[in-house]
């Protein structure tokens, strides 16, 4: 399963240059909390990777950084730092033991600092360095969206993935396992791997998707 071709040549809309069509992409992506013991290709990881970086960011800050652990061992200090209760990774319950399956583990973190610093160079002029100017933290939204990319690239590599938080009580025990520096925040932890059936149930089966007409407004929210 090749990479997804996004433009190029193509007859009646359907793509000839090979690789699963964008819009399959996105019908396909789900949350995978469940993998097969087999190892992930690295150059797909990389690929993934290359992809994040091309996600957009507030004044081309670019102020996300990328912890990739590939390795068991680095797999399982992960594990080991953001578990609550150590008794949980000897007994992990459904899901923690899908999850732990994954051969990779990419940390996507945002520095809120380096868009304050970006913003008050002479092109954007907020001197003040006020984070109060910000109507949302556009730093971690942008980390979200790269984060995105790399769960599309693993679906178009035949791969599984899911994007899940950090507890907030586990973030230190993280940055302390791994070197984070502290102007670098985790937005949250991707799993990669070959999906395997039996994972957890997440909250899809227990919820219906939300239909566009449900949430899209056309000239006026609501009415």
């Amino acid at each position: 399963m090749g990479r997804s071709t996004l433009g190029g040549i193509s007859m009646l809309g359907i793509s000839i240059l090979g690789g699963m069509e964008f819009a399959e992409v996105v019908r396909r992506r789900r949350m995978v909390r469940r993998y097969r013991d087999e190892p992930v290709d690295p150059a797909v990881v990389d690929r993934a990777l290359a992809h994040a970086v091309r996600a957009p960011s507030a004044g081309f800050t670019q102020g996300w950084g990328f912890l990739v652990l590939d390795t068991a061992d680095d797999v399982r200090r992960f594990w080991t730092a953001t578990v609550r209760h150590p008794d949980d990774l000897a007994q992990p319950d459904r899901w923690l033991e899908g999850m732990m399956r994954a051969p990779v583990v990419v940390v996507p973190c945002s520095s809120k600092q380096a868009y304050l610093e970006r913003y008050a160079l002479p092109d954007k002029g907020w001197t003040d360095r006020d984070e109060e100017r910000w109507p949302v933290p556009y730093w971690h939204t942008d980390a979200a969206m790269a984060a995105l990319l790399i769960l599309q690239t693993a679906v178009d590599e035949g791969l599984g993935g899911c994007l899940f938080g950090v507890a907030a009580d586990r973030v230190q025990p993280l940055r302390d396992a791994f070197g984070v520096p502290a102007d670098f925040d985790p937005v949250g932890a991707v799993t990669l791997g070959h999906p395997e059936a039996g994972g957890a149930a997440g909250s899809p089966a227990r919820r219906r998707r939300r239909p566009a007409t449900d949430v899209v407004h056309r000239g006026r929210w609501g009415g």
